[in-house]
């Protein structure tokens, strides 16, 4: 019979997700059958599943530290906010609509059953579900209905471990002050406490660890340090995408932040490249001096293609392309180097058809109907393989597109190139993850070295966040808290 755990938190961003697929990882090395769940998640950054379903990006990072292919039970309810429009509904892999905050609050409580049979066909088939809560379990104003927290944990009959991350302060009232709020039946499934990012001498921070155990009575499981090779590993949260630049390199790539940015994992494999220099550019900032200007995916093509005009990027883009520069967009982003952007059933909000940057002569219509495709294929003209995914709502067309594609997917071209061969559109998220097809298209650009797969990267960065939690966390008292399911 498989066992399982849930790990909440005091607040949104503590850690959850990296500390559940560190854990996956060590307890695979155990010699335990690992899967991921999360009841349900809110993010605009999403996998494809082998058979055509969309989930978290997280579960996905953690099927991958269980050593298994991502699947839909992993993450059976999904929100993927479009600002004003709300959030987009995915149930069990696929679209259901858009529900608004309020609206959703209100019938959550039906897709407890969908969950639950989520969470038991996953028990079915390992030795330990390793559960991850969204937000703060603090929020007792959400607890009626509630499927992601303690709702789920009284439905599946499980124990918490509550994190609380110390980098951001007040870590000992955070965890006291959580117990504090709960009900007292709530309260009473949190069994230990794991205090994340700890940064300098850990031993400072020994009385703390023993004032929560005395306040809460939980069992103090771990005092985790910061660790810097976690920035390898993709992201959920596009908060965690910062502003600013990072690495030296000569190639010096800008990104645009946009309010619906999605998939920005797209940009790690150029984050850890030596040679690179990539520039996140906050709102308010003009684009700097580049070789690229990468616009990524987006949730909400047409009010993310306003908020660029408003910014002035457009006119920052186009003169960059007038001196010479590269632009490459991936799938909202190479909707908005179209002509037009047309939305005729009004699936990002009111229908409508916007003028996009024109520097692809294609133009996108919209629709309710959505590709989630992992595609194969290789990059023109030089040959290399590319593999990712698509997930996208539209449909994208025109003589850039016909004569002139980026990717040949074997049944089909994706994308397109302008005359001039240095914009370029596709609609392929992980195209720069490959490091053959990352190679081919940075030396477009006069790039020099390049590095190796992606896949390696974040293969090693779980390895080592493994070994970081097995110096760190009482894994096996953690694992002796884990109740048999029953569902």
């Amino acid at each position: 019979m498989a066992r399982a755990l849930m790990f909440q938190g005091t607040g949104s961003s503590v850690g959850k997700s990296v500390l559940v697929a560190g854990l996956a990882r060590a307890c695979v090395r155990r010699g335990l059958q690992v899967r991921p769940f999360k009841p349900q998640n809110m993010s605009n950054n999403a996998a494809v599943t082998a058979g055509g379903g969309e989930i978290g990006r997280a579960q996905a990072l953690q099927a991958r530290a269980c050593g298994v292919a991502p699947d839909v039970d992993m993450n059976p309810v999904l929100l993927k906010p479009q600002g004003m429009a709300g959030s987009q509904l995915v149930v069990c892999g696929q679209v259901r609509g858009q529900v608004h905050a309020r609206d959703f609050q209100s019938f959550k409580r039906g897709l407890m059953p969908e969950v639950m049979h989520s969470f038991g066909r996953l028990a079915g088939a390992c030795d330990l579900v390793l559960v991850e809560g969204a937000g703060s379990a603090s929020e007792v104003n959400l607890r009626d209905d509630d499927i992601a927290n303690m709702g789920f944990a009284q439905a599946a009959d499980i124990d918490v471990v509550m994190i609380g991350d110390i980098d951001r302060g007040g870590v000992i009232a955070s965890l006291v002050g959580t117990q504090a709020v709960l009900d007292r039946r709530d309260a009473a499934r949190i069994r230990g406490f794991i205090v994340n990012r700890m940064r300098g001498v850990p031993s400072l921070f020994a009385d703390g660890m023993t004032a929560i155990a005395q306040h809460t009575g939980w069992a103090a499981l771990g005092l985790v340090p910061f660790l810097d090779r976690v920035r390898d590993l993709p992201a959920e949260d596009a908060a965690d995408l910062r502003a600013g630049r990072t690495g030296q390199g000569a190639l010096r790539v800008a990104v645009p932040w946009l309010p619906m940015i999605a998939n920005f994992d797209d940009l790690d494999p150029l984050r850890a490249e030596r040679d690179v220099a990539l520039t996140v550019v906050a709102r308010g900032q003009p684009l700097p001096p580049c070789d690229l200007v990468v616009l990524p995916g987006s949730k909400a093509t047409i009010s993310d293609l306003a908020v660029l005009r408003a910014e002035g990027w457009d006119i920052d883009i186009l003169a960059h392309v007038r001196r010479g520069g590269h632009v490459l967009g991936i799938c909202g982003g190479y909707q908005m180097l179209g002509r037009h952007v047309a939305d005729p059933h009004g699936v990002e909000g009111p229908a409508g058809r916007v003028a996009g940057l024109g520097l692809l002569d294609v133009e996108t219509v919209l629709s309710g109907e959505k590709r989630l495709e992992n595609v194969s294929g290789t990059l023109l003209p030089e040959r290399v393989a590319v593999r990712g995914y698509e997930m996208h709502m539209g449909v994208t067309d025109g003589p850039d597109h016909v004569l002139r594609p980026l990717i040949d997917l074997r049944t089909h071209g994706d994308g397109a190139v302008a005359p001039s061969g240095r914009v370029w559109g596709s609609y392929v998220h992980g195209l720069l993850s490959d490091g053959a097809a990352r190679r081919a298209l940075l030396a477009r650009l006069g790039a020099g070295s390049v590095g190796r797969d992606h896949d390696e990267t974040v293969e090693d960065a779980l390895d080592a966040l493994a070994d970081h939690l097995e110096r760190h966390v009482d894994i096996t008292a953690l694992l002796a808290l884990a109740r048999p399911v029953c569902v």
